[in-house]
């Protein structure tokens, strides 16, 4: 068995603006004034990293910036589920990843779950808005709620996956598909093996050169996605 675990933002699909939206409006209920700065797009770092970001962007004093820091991650979700009309109209599929996703969920082989740098609930909000969430064993992902360092979450997922499938996984029979440097990362770090998808702010290039162990340009072939993921 192979143990298959997919990013979620610009490799499944795309939040248009929602996500910088959200930490806007949560910033600004939290804090009491208007954020000027907002987290870099793109960059698969997980949200309680980012907000710990956006909060020194914004001139928080760190001693300040610990007790506001989760009060800020615990009212994402709930701001997310408010703006799911956004994300329907601003966000959209990544090309190929419902023929993907499916060829991958076919394959009784494979177990296909997520390791995401959202939080569980996020996550579960932006797969339910585009009919994702039946291709994936989501309670077996790893998620920024399980830790918010990234390369930790493989080893729950697999952790999770061994004890759901009664298998055990590892680098070995693991792989994270994604679209970033911090998937890259997390698949060195954590313990996987990483197909690189240039359908993000990283070319193709440098996805390579960080280390992943396959580039693909998308999605579109799934017959080439499951050639690489065995």
């Amino acid at each position: 068995m192979i143990l298959v675990l997919w990013d979620i933002d610009r490799t499944l699909l795309y939040a248009g603006d929602t996500d910088r939206l959200v930490y806007r409006e949560v910033f600004r209920a939290v804090v009491g004034r208007p954020a000027t700065k907002l987290p870099a797009k793109g960059t698969g770092v997980t949200m309680p990293v980012a907000v710990r970001e956006l909060l020194g962007a914004n001139g928080v004093p760190e001693a300040e910036a610990d007790r506001l820091a989760p009060l800020i991650v615990a009212r994402l979700p709930a701001e997310l589920r408010c703006h799911r009309g956004d994300l329907l109209r601003g966000g959209q599929l990544m090309p190929g990843a419902v023929e993907a996703l499916a060829a991958v969920r076919a394959d009784a082989d494979l177990v296909p779950s997520i390791v995401t740098g959202n939080l569980r609930e996020s996550a579960e909000i932006k797969l339910a808005a585009f009919g994702l969430t039946d291709y994936l064993e989501i309670p077996l992902g790893g998620y920024a709620s399980d830790d918010p360092h990234r390369p930790a979450l493989v080893r729950i997922a697999q952790d999770r996956a061994e004890r759901a499938h009664g298998h055990p996984f590892t680098r070995a029979n693991t792989v994270i598909i994604g679209d970033s440097f911090q998937d890259v990362r997390t698949g060195r770090e954590g313990g996987a093996r990483v197909i690189g998808v240039a359908s993000g702010t990283t070319a193709a290039e440098d996805l390579a050169e960080a280390g992943a162990d396959h580039v693909i340009d998308d999605l579109t072939d799934p017959r080439r996605v499951l050639e690489l993921i065995r």
